[in-house]
């Protein structure tokens, strides 16, 4: 028998037990507490759709206006349960449907890779501006670095799910960065992952230097397309 944590609309943890076959059938509780997280993890599926959808658009319409399209690559990804039940207790957040939904705002996500830097502002701009798209929170991480030399603009966007019965605003995290900034956050993650869960200070100071150095190629970069192909319009 295996298990899976999870958590219940009523509140509190549960263990949802999987029974191999040939050992009887399932609890009809734990059947139906795993409907229900399905279900309350569909709309952010649906919502993770909904954004990918815009993207996908705004990118073929950029490039048949002549521009090129700004957008390098997009990476949705939906949070699995593992991984919202760790987070949730990395926060002290109560293993319930509320509190996860109001309190964990990533567990629809989507990366946008960029060419340029004022692609990023440029896209950011343009999904923001949809009058179906809010734009809750957004943390300018280009402008201001994080300590670690960080670099990404985040966004948390609700976008409305059309469902049978109701209307869902689905929280969806959107990420836009460059490809100097991408290449710089993989492999910072990987370094840290090895060294987890204490990065040497020389080290640390490596990576800073690394990330300016990203961001000058970025700059650099940019200034070279400009000076070939002129601005973007």
């Amino acid at each position: 028998m295996t298990t899976v944590t999870t958590d219940h609309p009523a509140g509190g943890e549960l263990q949802i037990a999987r029974r191999m076959p040939g050992a009887g059938q399932q609890d009809p509780d734990a059947l139906q507490l795993m409907t229900d997280v399905n279900q309350f993890m569909m709309v952010y599926k649906f919502g993770l759709a909904e954004i990918n959808t815009k993207i996908t658009i705004l990118a073929e319409e950029l490039a048949h206006r002549g521009r090129g399209n700004p957008i390098e690559h997009v990476s949705p990804r939906l949070k699995s349960l593992s991984s919202l039940t760790a987070k949730a207790r990395r926060l002290n957040c109560p293993l319930t449907f509320d509190d996860l939904r109001a309190r964990i705002r990533d567990i629809a996500g989507i990366r946008i890779v960029c060419s340029f830097v004022s692609d990023v502002y440029t896209v950011a701009d343009m999904l923001t501006r949809q009058p179906d798209v809010n734009l809750v929170v957004r943390k300018d991480y280009i402008a201001e670095p994080k300590v670690n030399g960080y670099r990404s603009l985040h966004l948390i966007v609700e976008i409305p799910v059309f469902m049978s019965d109701r209307v869902v605003a689905v929280p969806v995290e959107v990420q836009l960065r460059t490809v100097a900034m991408d290449f710089w956050a993989s492999l910072e993650h990987k370094i840290y992952y090895k060294h987890d869960p204490e990065v040497p200070a020389e080290l640390r100071a490596e990576l800073i230097e690394a990330a300016e150095d990203a961001a000058r190629l970025d700059q650099r970069m940019e200034r070279l397309h400009r000076e070939i192909h002129g601005p973007r319009r």
